[in-house]
């Protein structure tokens, strides 16, 4: 897969690996901004069943 990706970008090496950086900042601000939030609502670690 990831040498599919690196066949598919454009340009030389140093810009291939410029857009490789750009890609996985986005990929990671869209995880914190809206997959992580959306997950935390969903599984909610504050109501825990353990007793203690």
């Amino acid at each position: 897969m990831y040498g599919a990706l690196w066949r598919i970008l454009p340009g030389p090496w140093w810009v291939r690996l410029l857009l490789l950086l750009v890609l996985i900042a986005a990929v990671v601000y869209a995880l914190f901004t809206w997959v992580f939030p959306w997950v935390d609502l969903i599984l909610n670690p504050i109501d825990v069943t353990v007793e203690q």
